[in-house]
Order: C-alpha cells, then structure tokens, then sequence
C-alpha cells in the first residue's frame, strides 16, 4: 500500500494540539509535510513559549506517523516561533548598529567536526557553490576528512556537482547517513526534495532543516565541515552562526563593483555575528582563449585584493574564468578530480594546501 499525504494528516488529526484543546492539523501546526517513496518529513511548527510542552506532542505525531502502513522512514523538526520583534540590524536611529542576538543555548560544536568553515557570497551567481565542492575535493586529496553541507536551501546544486544522486537513509528515524562521493561526505537539501521541486519554507522551517542537517546527521570523525551557504545575509547564515561553532568564513566574489558592494554587506554580517573571515576568493577573475591564449579581465581586476587589503584579510585564490570549470561540475566530477593536473584545478589545490598549511582545514 502506497502511503499518501492525506492518509498522513488523517492519522495526525489524532494527536491532540496541548494549546488550543483540538488537533495539531486543525491547529495548523503541520508545515512543509511531504511523502515520497514511504519518506515522510514534516515540521511541527509551536509557539516559542511552550516549545517544552509539545516535545512530547512531537514523540507522538513521530510515533504515530512510523507505525503507518507504507512508512518506512519518518522524520520531523520542531521548530519555535516567537511573536518577538527580530533583531534590529539598521541600527536604532542613532547611527548604533545591533548584532543578532544568539539562539537560547548559544552555538553548538558538531560532534567529530573539528572545525566548521563557512563558504559565502553577498550574491548570487559568483561560483561560491563550484568554489565550495572543488575545495571540498582539493581538501580530501590532501588526505584531509572533509564534509560538505549544502545550506542553499532554495537552489541546492551540490548533489549535481558531485555526482550523486537518492536518498539519504535513515536507519532509526531520527540520524540521516550522510552521501559520499571523491573523498567527501556531503548532505543537501536537494537530497530530500524531488528534483525541480521547489523549496517553499519561511524563516522557522529552514532554521529546523539546517539544524537538523547539522545535529542530525552522522558526519562521523571529519578534519573541516563545509557549509555552501545561499547567498545574501538571512535566516540560514545567522542561524549558522548562532547554532554552530563556525570558525571562520570565506567569502566569494567577482571582481565587478556590484558584486562586491553585496560581498561587503556579508562581511559585514560576519563581523556582527564573531565569525572570523578567512579571507576573500576573486572568482572568474580571469579569461584565457582557448584558441589564442589572450588573456582577459572580462569582469574587471584586483578589486576583491584591494577589498581584502582594506579590510585586512588574505586574498586566498585568484579563480580564473574557464569553459572545463564549468563543464566539470555540471558533469558531476568537479575540476579538481576530472583534470586535477589542469591549471584550473591547480588553482583549487593551491588554495586547500594553504588552509591546511595555516591550520584552517
């Protein structure tokens, strides 16, 4: 018997809501609940005030939903919200700026990770998710144990740029084994979702996926965890911040003005929230013709290393703009393991053996 959805907000109108007297569907507690292939995930959306009394609200609807005929993996994230203002981050009129305030609990160390790094970028499209798995594969031909977590929630591309595809299992419901592919453990929400299915989720319903991705799922003993965040300065950065120990942060950017003006703001959002910056990447930085070998500057030079200089930290790479980057990743088998003599993947390699060589990764 296939399970549907309905079948499982039938059995859920059955757990009794401890607020409003009725049930969690009714309630409208229920959000992001999908069912495919016997998976069921949902989130258990409660009122940040009584989070302690529906943790046994959760244990039920878990328990309940397991014991469905056609269930055979069940997994669901509680997550609290608050009626409470959010942070203010322009300031109180007075020229002050306020940090975001840390989640109850304060940042957590991810059991086995030694240390976390964040790879981002104030825009979209600058190549931070080909950066993040080509350094990934860099790190693990090093002899480093790597992981790779892909935060960008609304367009994850890791799966596809490391050739790997299904589901990730789950033996007892509650711990997610991670993929693996090139020497990397890697764990994506795009693994959860069907492909071309879009992600549809406010603010409280990526904090309980990417922290479930992070406490959930068994990294085992890793030397550095990747974290491929989305782009911008939102609820998935800041509840990285506040959930994890992140020991530093590298930031991605072309070298044109307007992307670096939205770089900026991600430094920003980094110095507010503790997180050290690493350093700053110069992606397609530049381009040489296959067929002439003139080089050009396509999107303008050394505007990230004098971003860099100015805010004292290292330039760590110079990421040229090449046809076989790109290639590679959408083939599955990013640069640095399909053609790892190439110059392109030498940049790559270049970069890995540095965070190791200071200690980084």
């Amino acid at each position: 018997m296939t399970l549907t959805r309905d079948a499982v907000l039938t059995a859920l109108k059955s757990v009794s809501d401890p607020v409003s007297g009725g049930d969690i569907v009714t309630a409208g507690l229920i959000k992001a609940l999908t069912v495919d292939a016997g998976t069921v995930r949902f989130v258990l959306e409660v009122p940040g005030d009584k989070a302690q009394a529906y943790t046994p609200v959760r244990q039920s609807a878990e328990d309940l939903v397991r014991s469905l005929e056609g269930a055979a993996t069940v997994s669901v994230v509680m997550t609290a919200h608050t009626a409470k203002a959010p942070p203010d981050l322009k300031g109180s009129g007075h020229g002050h700026s306020h940090a975001p305030k840390p989640l109850q609990g304060g940042p957590e160390k991810i059991p086995g990770v030694d240390r976390i790094i964040a790879i981002a970028s104030g825009k979209g499209g600058v190549g931070k998710s080909t950066v993040s798995a080509n350094l990934a594969c860099a790190l693990a031909a090093e002899g480093r144990r790597v992981g790779l977590l892909d935060a960008d929630v609304y367009g994850p591309s890791q799966p596809r740029m490391l050739g790997v595809s299904g589901r990730p299992a789950s033996p007892d419901g509650k711990t997610i084994l991670p993929m693996r592919n090139f020497g990397v453990t890697m764990m994506s929400i795009g693994l959860m979702v069907n492909e071309g299915q879009a992600v549809v989720w406010r603010g409280p319903m990526l904090m309980g996926a990417l922290q479930q991705m992070l406490m959930q799922v068994q990294w085992g003993a890793l030397d550095v965890l990747l974290v491929d965040l989305p782009p911008g300065t939102g609820d998935v950065q800041m509840t990285l911040a506040q959930k994890a120990r992140v020991d530093g942060a590298i930031v991605v950017s072309t070298p044109q003005d307007v992307a670096l003006l939205d770089a900026r703001k991600g430094i920003d959002m980094f110095n507010q929230m503790k997180v050290p910056i690493l350093g700053l990447i110069e992606n397609m930085s530049t381009h040489v013709c296959s067929n002439c070998g003139h080089e050009e500057h396509i999107f303008g030079h050394g505007g990230v290393a004098a971003e860099a200089a100015k805010i004292g930290v290292p330039l760590l790479a110079e990421i040229p703009l090449h046809l076989d980057i790109r290639v590679a990743s959408d083939g599955g088998a990013p640069i640095v393991v399909s053609k790892p003599d190439s110059p392109q993947a030498q940049s790559f390699r270049d970069l890995a053996r540095r965070l190791v060589s200071e200690g980084r990764a």
